[in-house]
Parts: structure tokens; sequence; C-alpha cells
């Protein structure tokens, strides 16, 4: 659709840390009669990307978090606790930290702390305690070894359809989030929108937690309030009843979206909320 809306006129850019997924992106925009641009990058390096390019600013922006459903059921990834598979997650496999090191390495406070943080798992101490008494005789190596811990820790059988998630989903959310660092590129992706963005262009987020929503709704806020953006979603949309029909994972999906005001200036990349006020308060006197 963005494709579509661009026309031959205009120019699309994708940024993708998966080569999988941008060699499917290539297919589908065969034909589609829109200059684009596939790139294997973090999407909190667009401005390195678009520098590349020889693109000043952008008149749209969305960025589609979490991982794509081809992620999840291929097998090696190891995101998905349905199938036995080694304990990888990463989504870019340049990366050196996999998530068998995190839990092989991290320490019991440092375990419970980021599966906490990230997973919002309120049996958090439990679940690392347990991880920390089985790695010792044995690597804690296989998504299904994981699981097992976890079903140990919390005296649940992971088969049972009692409760509404699976024991180790918590678990698996914030190893994924630790290896990819998924929070602080959403934070600096945020962080350097702006400058990015022509006046009147408009940012979008598709997020599929609290967590990153969270992040973003404080974001277009700070900026709303700084005279940055004109929040366009006072509240997240979300999937209607049919979609989530078509795409049961799409139940999760929020989606903001903000504008970039046309009187708002440039802004350089580290530039603060508090600095930006004040020299909007400076040029009014």
């Amino acid at each position: 659709m963005l494709a579509k809306a661009a026309g031959e006129t205009g120019r699309l850019i994708g940024v993708d840390v998966d080569q999988a997924n941008l060699d499917i992106a290539s297919q589908r925009l065969e034909g589609c009669g829109c200059p684009h641009l596939l790139v294997r990058s973090n999407f909190d390096q667009v401005d390195d990307v678009l520098a590349d390019a020889g693109i000043a600013g952008v008149d749209a922006i969305l960025a589609d978090l979490g991982v794509s459903s081809n992620q999840l059921t291929e097998p090696n990834r190891g995101l998905s606790f349905q199938v036995d598979s080694p304990l990888d997650m990463r989504l870019d496999d340049r990366l050196e930290q996999s998530a068998v090191d995190l839990v092989n390495r991290l320490g019991e406070q440092e375990l419970a702390d980021l599966i906490y943080e990230y997973g919002q798992e309120r049996f958090s101490r439990r679940i690392a305690r347990a991880i920390c008494r089985h790695r010792r005789p044995a690597r804690i190596d296989t998504t299904g070894k994981l699981v097992e811990v976890i079903a140990w820790a919390l005296r649940v059988n992971p088969a049972s359809r009692r409760a509404k998630i699976h024991p180790a989903t918590r678990t698996f959310q914030a190893l994924r989030i630790a290896v990819n660092d998924e929070l602080g590129a959403l934070q600096r992706l945020l962080k350097k929108a702006p400058g990015i963005l022509n006046a009147g262009g408009r940012i979008a987020i598709i997020s599929f937690h609290s967590l990153e929503d969270g992040i973003v709704k404080r974001s277009f806020r700070s900026h709303r309030i700084d005279g940055i953006y004109d929040v366009l979603t006072k509240k997240p949309l979300t999937a209607g009843v049919e979609e989530k029909g078509l795409n049961p994972r799409a139940r999760s999906a929020k989606l903001r979206a903000a504008m970039r005001t046309d009187e708002a200036p440039r802004l350089a990349e580290g530039d603060s909320g508090q600095s930006k006020r004040a020299l909007r308060s400076k040029t009014r006197r």
C-alpha cells in the first residue's frame, strides 16, 4: 500500500535486519511501479541509510515492531516455544550475543531483573533461580530445555490449557528483547525521527506489547509538548474483529501516529526537550 501511495514519483526505502525479510519484500515489490531501495540495517540507523541514499528528509515513517510470522515459524531462530530448537532468538544473525549466552552467563539477579523488566514476569526471581540451578550440570541450549526449567520453577504443566498464556511467554519475550536491544533501537528511532521527517510528514508505529507502546506514547507526547508533533491518535488504533479472525497475531497490535508540524525546526540528534523549550522562550522574548 505504501508503494502504491508513493507511486512513480515517490520512493520507498525499506529497512530490516533480517535478509530473509528483505528478500520477501523484494519479491512483493516487483513490478510495483514505485522506485524502492531495500537495505539490511536496523531502523535506528535510518538516518545513515537515508544519508547514503542522498535523501535529506522523508514524508512518512512506518515502523512495524516485533517479529514476523516467518521468523516465529523458522525452527533455527529459537523464537518460539512450540518446537524444540536452538536457543538463539537473534533477528539479525550478525549479532554476537544470543539467548543461550544470556541464559547461561548472567547471574541470578541479572536474569531476574531482565525477565521482570522486559517480560513483566512477576515470578522472575523464581525462574532465574531455577535457570541458575539447572544450568550447573549442563548448559540450557534449546528452547525445549528452557521451557522445562520454567515449567519446573512455576510448578505448572506447559501443555495445560488452564492458563491464558503459555508459562514461558514472558520469559521468551524478555530474552528476545534483550538479545536484539529492541527497546533501545525503538528509542533511538523515535529520537531521530523529527530530524528525518519533512514538515507535515507523518510517523506511525505498530507495537505489540505495553513496553513498546508506552515508549511510543511518551515520545509522541513529549514532542507534542515541544511543538514538534501533532498527535493523530489520542488512543492507539487496534485490529477489528474481522482482521483478528484473519490474523490472530494482530490482536495485540497497537498503532500510534503523529504529524510533524510545519513550524517545527529540523532537530539535530541529541537536542533535548528542555533546550528546545528554552529556545522557543528566548525567541518569544
